[in-house]
């Protein structure tokens, strides 16, 4: 793990993932590299090679990652680069929007898209950068909302108009990341009214294994951090309540994710 990482995780294998996933009926998976690993992207593209056609990836780079790199993750399934600047609460966008345009300048070529870990004021600051991207932009864990501030919330308007024009991908994720209301439930208006700006944006995830700590906890480095108790299959069933029209539930859990990360057709 980086020695500079702001937590340590517990063990999360890739065969606990699969039993997982045998349960909920879960057929393919994108393995976001965790921020506790850096740039090194070994274990990411282990489980990549691991799980074949049912596995893409987003990985870290950075400036001493090579071209040749990029090649073997391409091969091995990476279609993103993340972007994390919440984890390390970095809320200046003029590094921000250096970050994203290195970022582009190196990925672009192969097709990646950069999947973002911010907020919505450092989201918002970056207007014009992303005007000059020229990949998909996905925002993690519902651009982090606050969900208790609700849909009035500042710049909340400016991600909707991101996600009705198409310049925005949201992931549905960890609403206990953005709620501290049981089971998620202030989260609900904010699921909902992304998906009607635009469904053809949203995608959903578990994220699995659930790392993280509550709102204002602070993390202890040389400790090992416990996973979140998260229900899983709750956590799929909560989506299904946000939307309950079958053809959108397919669009944003099959249809969109095949798009976005250029998985093959699944066999019917």
């Amino acid at each position: 793990m980086a020695p500079e990482r702001q937590y340590t995780p517990g063990l999360a294998l890739l065969d606990d993932l699969l039993h997982l996933h045998d349960h909920l009926g879960i057929q393919r998976v994108v393995i976001v590299h965790p921020s506790p690993y850096g740039s090194d992207n070994t274990c990411t593209l282990d489980a990549l090679r691991s799980l074949g056609g049912r596995g893409r990836g987003v990985a870290v780079i950075d400036a001493h990652t090579s071209d040749a790199e990029l090649q073997n993750m391409h091969d091995a399934g990476v279609r993103g680069v993340r972007i994390n600047l919440e984890t390390n609460g970095i809320e200046d966008s003029a590094f921000a929007a250096r970050q994203v345009m290195w970022a582009h300048e190196r990925v672009k070529s192969m097709g990646w898209h950069l999947q973002l870990y911010t907020n919505l004021a450092v989201f918002a600051s970056l207007a014009r950068t992303l005007d000059q991207v020229s990949v998909p932009v996905v925002l993690d864990h519902f651009a982090r909302a606050v969900a208790a501030r609700g849909i009035d919330q500042p710049h909340f308007a400016h991600l909707l108009a991101r996600v009705r024009d198409g310049q925005a991908w949201v992931k549905l994720s960890a609403p206990h990341r953005i709620s501290e209301k049981p089971d998620g439930l202030e989260a609900s208006v904010i699921a909902q009214t992304l998906i009607a700006a635009n469904p053809d944006r949203m995608l959903w995830g578990s994220d699995w294994p659930h790392p993280g700590v509550a709102l204002g906890q602070l993390r202890q480095r040389e400790v090992v951090e416990p996973f979140n108790p998260i229900d899983d299959g709750r956590a799929l069933n909560r989506f299904l309540d946000w939307e309950k029209n079958p053809s959108l539930q397919k669009k944003i859990l099959v249809d969109n994710p095949a798009e976005l990360y250029r998985f093959p057709p699944l066999d019917e």
